[in-house]
């Protein structure tokens, strides 16, 4: 029962008179604070690492294999790709990386993701920095104002991300060649893109929006068998979303690092068969 002499809650944030009155910042006795930590240092060590590999313009292709992250190159300053994705749409006038030209598409469709932006909206604004933890923030607009407004791009972004997908596939395929580009190789890289690529598709695929342009503005599901039963595995990829979107993170990132290592000499490619 409240005497009137409890202290009154510090104001800001959620810490509001409508508010419960409890003095203490959260209630919480566990590590709250390891996953939005550990979240913040995996976002950012993949934002180093793309960010280095996007301006270095160099080592991104051995044959056959190209980097995801410099897939499809669309400037004429690309390395050589005999039989690859080198479609020189844009002139000698583009100097920069080729890979600026390209990473645009699938890292605007994970930056407004909704898992993601759960992620560095905790990792890196403590916004909130966990769950029953106090908003620390003056006030809270959500994603009403600009920039955030602009994550209703997702969709858009989402059908950039199929394209991608689909040359990053194309791609896959043709890790089944040899250096001398003949068919029916199959080396250490070729189970790396096949890999990736796979993780790539099921992280797309469990995409919010891909589940509500299955699945939505349907009344009945019986009379749409179809769309029900790709609803059906959409969904059940939907619960694996958070998963999804590290594990497609970390495979992109090894498959473009394996491809500097052997462009650089470190190592050849061992073959299976």
């Amino acid at each position: 029962m409240a005497t009137g002499t409890e202290p009154h809650p510090p104001r800001g944030g959620v810490r509001t008179g409508t508010r419960a009155a409890i003095a203490a910042p959260h209630l919480r006795t566990d590590r709250w604070w390891l996953t939005p930590a550990a979240t913040a240092a995996g976002l950012l060590a993949f934002v180093v690492y793309s960010t280095w590999r996007a301006f270095a313009n160099t080592d991104y292709y051995a044959a056959p294999y190209v980097s995801p992250f410099y897939s499809p190159c669309l400037a004429e300053n690309c390395a050589p790709m005999r039989g690859g994705p080198n479609w020189e749409v844009f002139g000698a006038w583009w100097g920069l990386s080729p890979a600026l030209l390209i990473l645009i598409f699938p890292l605007g469709f994970r930056l407004t993701c909704y898992y993601y932006r759960k992620a560095y909206y905790r990792g890196f604004w403590a916004s909130p920095p966990a769950c029953a933890v106090a908003e620390p923030h003056a006030k809270y607009t959500g994603e009403t104002r600009f920039p955030l407004v602009l994550q209703n791009v997702h969709r858009y972004f989402f059908y950039a991300a199929l394209l991608v997908a689909g040359i990053l596939t194309y791609d896959t395929v043709l890790a089944f060649r040899d250096e001398t580009y003949a068919w029916g190789h199959m080396g250490l890289g070729t189970l790396v893109f096949l890999v990736n690529i796979v993780l790539i598709w099921a992280y797309t695929l469990s995409c919010h929006s891909c589940r509500h342009i299955v699945g939505g503005r349907l009344r009945h599901f019986s009379r749409h068998p179809v769309r029900y039963r790709m609803w059906g595995l959409v969904s059940r990829l939907n619960g694996r979303h958070a998963l999804l979107a590290w594990a497609s993170l970390v495979s992109v990132a090894l498959a473009d690092f394996y491809v500097y290592l052997l462009a650089t000499g470190a190592f050849d490619d061992p073959r299976l068969f």
